[in-house]
């Protein structure tokens, strides 16, 4: 999805910030960068929070799976629907390597997690839970307490506690639709909003920042989800950091003096005209922003090796993992803090595939695959860097998917699960918010599919996380434009 463009007074007031952060006309923004090193972010005043968004709609419950008696039957009573069954396999199942890769025979059976909070917990009391069979390294971050669950949230104007008040209650528009879901769990309003939640973090705590440009990072392309009225997305890359503007550096049409030439001509050297010369001046300090970025980022990259490949059990190969790999240069970004002078960031990454109406299971055990390996990935790096008590990550979608199968895939509905990890202070290996009721037409159930009712607001969810981040309680009702409406407003996952 992208964000729309501005308009031209946010136009003038991202030019005034730019402005700002770069210094004078004058001074290239390298310089200034060099001159406030002194001021440097240390690594105990750092905080960052990472959102990965799974983009297409992911499937929960095949993701995180209650395996209770009662739940299991009604659980593989759904999903073992003909033609190509959802079902996985219970726990302990050996993997069949006759069986056709991906499929849940291939798999072999889910992975048990115990929460500490699990059967004594009075939302889930008597319940036992499992994780997907490809997320191995998810169950470790769990069994290890540096990762926990959020159970059912989704996108809500207010609390709607049960099926009956599913008609009465306001809801947010078109809870089925990609875009303008992706749109709510991104910026909390509809389809065309021009700020992001992560966005407006950015605004409360970017002074927190030597320098303002680099709070809000993308690894992923253009994302609302970081779009603020002051602070504005900067957009880097797997290899190369920011991006540059073409034939600024080496030869162009063959010529060095040419692109020398070229950087002149798009700095507006000579020019007359004073909106031209307003314009070249904010095209030149992006240009030594992005030299001062890639110098810095550059420098990190013996600090964070490459991720290996991941097992594929789709076709049962070594892959590269792409999300792993924009999760490096989220950290080769945060190992760059000081440089950067950066103290509060808020970053992006996304992967897609999750719209799995059809060839669910090695689709779906695909990106399980992936988001396990990435997160360990993280886990191990964020840990080298001295950094794991200084970020949080959290997972987000566009939506969860029907309970049923449509024979071999599932369609569009409302709640899901997602993890959170990381960050001083979370209380790992816990299951937050209660766990949904199994089967059809149930209390936490709307039309006839099992489709979840979400019992936690993405506003919780945000004021959660923007509370740790250090935003204070009347600037989280300006963040989050729903959190009003809910009693809770703290879910507890931070001790």
């Amino acid at each position: 999805m992208s964000r729309h463009d501005a308009s031209r007074r946010e136009f003038l007031r991202h030019a005034a910030m730019l402005s700002g952060a770069a210094g004078a006309a004058a001074a290239p923004l390298a310089l200034n960068l060099m001159a406030m090193s002194t001021a440097a972010a240390q690594t105990s005043d750092y905080r960052a929070i990472v959102c990965l968004f799974l983009f297409g709609g992911n499937d929960a419950a095949n993701m995180v799976l209650a395996t209770d008696t009662e739940s299991w039957a009604q659980y593989v009573s759904a999903r073992q629907r003909d033609p190509d069954p959802l079902a996985l396999r219970p726990a302990g199942t050996p993997p069949n390597d006759a069986a056709v890769a991906g499929s849940p025979d291939a798999l072999g059976g889910i992975l048990p997690i115990s929460p500490a909070n699990g059967v004594s917990s009075a939302q889930n009391v008597g319940r036992t839970f499992a994780l997907h069979p490809s997320m191995s390294a998810v169950q470790g971050l769990f069994a290890s307490g540096r990762l926990s669950i959020v159970a059912n949230v989704g996108p809500l104007v207010e609390p709607i506690a049960h099926r009956d008040e599913f008609r009465i209650r306001r809801r947010p528009p078109q809870i089925e639709s990609h875009n303008d879901q992706q749109y709510l769990w991104q910026a909390l309003a509809a389809e065309g909003a021009r700020t992001g939640w992560g966005g407006r973090l950015g605004d409360m705590l970017a002074s927190r920042n030597s320098n303002t440009l680099f709070t809000n990072i993308s690894a992923s392309g253009n994302a609302v989800f970081l779009a603020g009225q002051q602070t504005f997305q900067y957009q880097v890359s797997g290899n190369n950091g920011a991006t540059a503007i073409g034939g600024l550096t080496g030869q162009l049409f063959g010529s060095s003096a040419a692109a020398q030439n070229f950087e002149k001509l798009i700095r507006g050297e000579g020019s007359q005209h004073l909106i031209a010369r307003d314009y070249a001046a904010i095209t030149g300090r992006s240009i030594d922003a992005q030299a001062a970025f890639s110098e810095a980022f550059n420098a990190t990259a013996s600090r964070v090796p490459p991720p290996d490949g991941y097992l594929n059990p789709q076709n049962r190969q070594v892959a590269n993992n792409g999300l792993a790999t924009q999760l490096r240069t989220v950290l080769r970004t945060m190992a760059a803090r000081e440089q950067l002078g950066t103290r509060r960031q808020i970053f992006f990454v996304s992967i897609g595939g999750f719209d799995t109406h059809d060839f669910q299971n090695g689709n779906h055990a695909r990106l399980m695959a992936q988001i396990s390996h990435a997160l360990g990935y993280f886990d191990e790096q964020v840990t080298a860097l001295g950094l794991r008590d200084n970020v949080t990550l959290f997972t987000a979608s566009d939506f969860g998917r029907t309970f049923d199968s449509n024979g071999n895939g599932t369609d569009h509905a409302w709640g899901a699960h997602h993890f959170v990890y990381g960050g001083a202070g979370l209380r790992g290996g816990q299951i937050f918010g209660r766990f949904p009721e199994y089967g059809f037409r149930h209390a936490d159930s709307y039309g006839n599919r099992g489709n979840w009712i979400p019992q936690i607001a993405v506003d919780q969810f945000g004021a959660t996380l923007g509370r740790w981040f250090g935003v204070g309680d009347s600037d989280l009702n300006r963040i989050f434009p729903n959190l009003g409406n809910f009693e809770r407003r703290n879910l507890g996952i931070y001790g």
